[in-house]
């Protein structure tokens, strides 16, 4: 696995990444390429801030400067750090922070021209004749374009969404790398699911090295993970630590699938996993102790003088949330760390293999025995990573019962 590969596992897309010559792509022109990628030429960037000054110009836009300042402020824009390929609807919005920044008012005619860049898309653009002076694209650009696309299955966006690149989204609900995998891995824990409930409804026995090997887990999570640490309606929480642990599973196995990735790579996923035990354990606490008296649970019981009781219990009760939204954050920043940091080492470790092969060209007698160490150290830190999988798993599943069982007893 090459290392830009593995850091298509940490990193989520809005594309899946395949080798080049199973997915090649052979645009003949601008109008054939995805909308998101001619919205980052240059070609297109720069029509549509000609198009948007001469609708200012028409408009009587005051304040307006000449058309070659106003081009080129908007180039020089584009070559500072972290400008680049941004669309001219971006450059107008700084200049009018940058005035309301430095204390004078808003640029009006920054503002229109926000408005006015939304009526030039690049639909329109595809739309221009072949002979038109913006795209005009050499059969160079044409080729390295289909170069660099190849290899990349973009996901199509069935719900609207608009893509800023292909690694964020600039408007609307984006369907992303790893939402499809969240999807697939939830699709296949349904299935498995209602297969084993199926079984177990009719009185049938486990069969098969599949079904036991569920079983085992399934009981295993049952038995020593749910009823050892819940003290008090364990069975209620059975289906939600079989959930976690099993989504979990699954998309961390998924991290392990070449060209795939790791969505509890994502902070966003991890962190939403945490915060819904939060909201689950706190549920259960107010189903038994009443949505006031789950926020009084946080306090241990003391017996202190009302004097003392006033100062104290406050202040306890303030760690206490303070701890329990820490704990939580924890947990999901746990599984994050331990999720990235396998594919960051094993990025390291394969980058050291292609530094060998670029300073020695082909490999010779001395690269080729360091290649092969690097590649067997790869495989076995792989099989770590396949322990750490069902690890993590388990220990989140392990400290959400601690959790729930924490918010649903009395202190």
């Amino acid at each position: 696995m090459a290392a830009d590969e593995i850091l298509l596992h940490i990193k989520d897309s809005y594309y899946f990444e395949v080798p080049k010559w199973l997915w090649k792509h052979d645009h003949q022109s601008h109008s054939d390429f995805p909308d998101v990628w001619v919205k980052l030429d240059p070609g297109f960037q720069s029509w549509q801030a000609h198009e948007v000054y001469h609708r200012l110009a028409e408009d009587g836009a005051v304040g307006l400067p000449s058309e070659a300042d106003f081009i080129h402020d908007y180039e020089h824009w584009l070559h500072e750090p972290g400008n680049h390929g941004k669309p001219i609807t971006r450059y107008l919005t700084h200049k009018v922070d940058e005035s309301l920044t430095s204390g004078g008012e808003a640029l009006v005619w920054a503002e229109r021209g926000v408005e006015v860049a939304e009526e030039y898309t690049v639909a329109d653009y595809k739309a221009l004749p072949a002979d038109h002076q913006h795209v005009k694209w050499a059969p160079t650009k044409i080729e390295g374009y289909n170069q660099a696309l190849s290899g990349k299955i973009l996901i199509p966006q069935v719900f609207g969404g608009e893509l800023r690149n292909l690694y964020q989204k600039e408007a609307g609900f984006a369907i992303s790398k790893f939402m499809v995998i969240e999807f697939f891995v939830a699709v296949i824990i349904t299935a498995v699911f209602i297969a084993y409930a199926r079984r177990v409804s009719q009185g049938q026995l486990p069969k098969g090295w599949f079904w036991n090997l569920i079983d085992v887990f399934i009981t295993f999570l049952r038995k020593d993970v749910a009823k050892a640490n819940i003290h008090h309606g364990a069975d209620h929480f059975v289906p939600i630590i079989w959930t976690l642990f099993f989504f979990i599973l699954g998309c961390n196995l998924f991290g392990l699938i070449p060209w795939m990735g790791s969505p509890t790579g994502s902070i966003s996923v991890t962190v939403t996993l945490a915060v819904a035990v939060l909201f689950i354990g706190m549920a259960a606490g107010a189903r038994t102790f009443g949505v006031v008296g789950v926020w009084l649970n946080l306090v241990p019981g003391m017996e202190l003088p009302t004097v003392i009781a006033i100062i104290i219990k406050p202040m306890m009760f303030i760690i206490e949330l303070l701890g329990l939204l820490i704990k939580h954050a924890v947990l999901g920043i746990r599984l994050l760390a331990n999720m990235v940091a396998g594919h960051v080492v094993l990025l390291a470790i394969m980058g050291l293999a292609v530094q060998i092969q670029t300073a020695v060209g082909v490999p010779s007698a001395v690269a080729w025995p360091v290649v092969i160490v690097i590649l067997l150290g790869s495989v076995l830190l792989s099989c770590l990573e396949l322990f750490v999988a069902f690890l993590q798993a388990y220990v989140f599943a392990l400290l959400t019962a601690l959790f729930i069982n924490s918010e649903t007893h009395s202190h």
